[in-house]
């Protein structure tokens, strides 16, 4: 990403923050009476908001985030009603802004400590695994293998065959995964917001870039979502997976950062008790036992 893109990165993400706020939400009148000319806030309104002349919050809109304070960055999340992601992202946006010739961001991490799989095989009872920003599944439990076979099997040898597997190239380039994800739109949505987020983050990493420029020419339902410049966190909720072997499991996730690998993050999903999803994981352990044993 050059300075051009960064600036265009930033300028499409503040225009569409303002375009989707209108004055009543902004607390503030709506002058005129009549139709306004533009979507949402105007230029001006969110320089009030923020606590910024009129000329230096234009400069950031047109992507100029160099220099920017604590302050001013806070005033302007409040002015836009950002969210925790978004004002993370901003914060993104801004330090990346403030380093523009620094390019010697590290890589994406692509291995797992021993240890780490030894902390995985620890937990017998969930499945477990290990993915990095990109969301490649780095390691994971003899459950997790299990639960996320179709898409494991897709990243050896389907339709987006690549390794190591990765959930937002199975989701946006596999047709299997609007059968295996239930909520297959609003997962593909929370996996392109978690993309945007971590290139952010860390928008300097190659292997990220080519990542997103596969499913920009590949997938239609991608582009919309990276259009639409919205971030999400995906660190908890529920998850309905359509699992071939064992049938529809309604589980819970939780999305843990390693302390010691930070861009790592650790995910465990878990049934509730005496559910028939608990009774699916307890199948799902028996299955993947018989085809473990039949392929040695």
């Amino acid at each position: 990403m050059d300075t051009a893109q960064h600036r265009a990165q930033v300028r499409d993400f503040l225009t569409s923050r303002r375009e989707r706020i209108t004055p009543d939400q902004a607390g503030l009148p709506a002058y005129g009476g009549g139709t306004r000319r533009v979507k949402g806030l105007r230029r001006e309104e969110v320089a009030l908001l923020a606590g910024v002349s009129v000329d230096y919050y234009v400069r950031m809109e047109r992507g100029n985030l160099a220099g920017a304070s604590d302050a001013v960055l806070d005033g302007l999340a409040s002015a836009l009603h950002l969210d925790e992601a978004e004002r993370e992202h901003l914060y993104a946006l801004a330090r990346t802004a403030g380093r523009a010739t620094d390019r010697r961001r590290r890589p994406a991490t692509t291995s797992v400590r021993p240890a780490i799989h030894q902390v995985l095989d620890a937990i017998a009872d969930a499945p477990a695994w290990v993915r990095n920003g990109r969301h490649d599944i780095l390691a994971a439990n003899p459950l997790a293998r299990a639960l996320y076979a179709p898409v494991l099997d897709s990243a050896v040898s389907g339709a987006t065959s690549r390794r190591p597997g990765n959930t937002a190239r199975f989701l946006y380039l596999d047709r299997a995964a609007s059968d295996f994800f239930v909520d297959h739109d609003r997962v593909a949505q929370d996996a392109g917001g978690a993309l945007r987020l971590e290139a952010g983050r860390n928008p300097y990493d190659k292997d990220l870039i080519a990542l997103i420029g596969e499913l920009s020419t590949q997938s239609d339902l991608f582009r919309q979502h990276w259009a639409s410049q919205n971030v999400t966190f995906h660190y908890s909720g529920r998850k309905r997976l359509r699992h071939p072997a064992v049938g529809e499991l309604d589980l819970n996730f939780e999305s843990m950062q390693l302390a010691s690998e930070p861009d790592l993050r650790l995910n465990i999903y878990t049934a509730d008790p005496g559910s028939p999803t608990a009774d699916g994981l307890t199948l799902l352990a028996t299955w993947a036992a018989t085809v473990g044993s039949a392929s040695r």
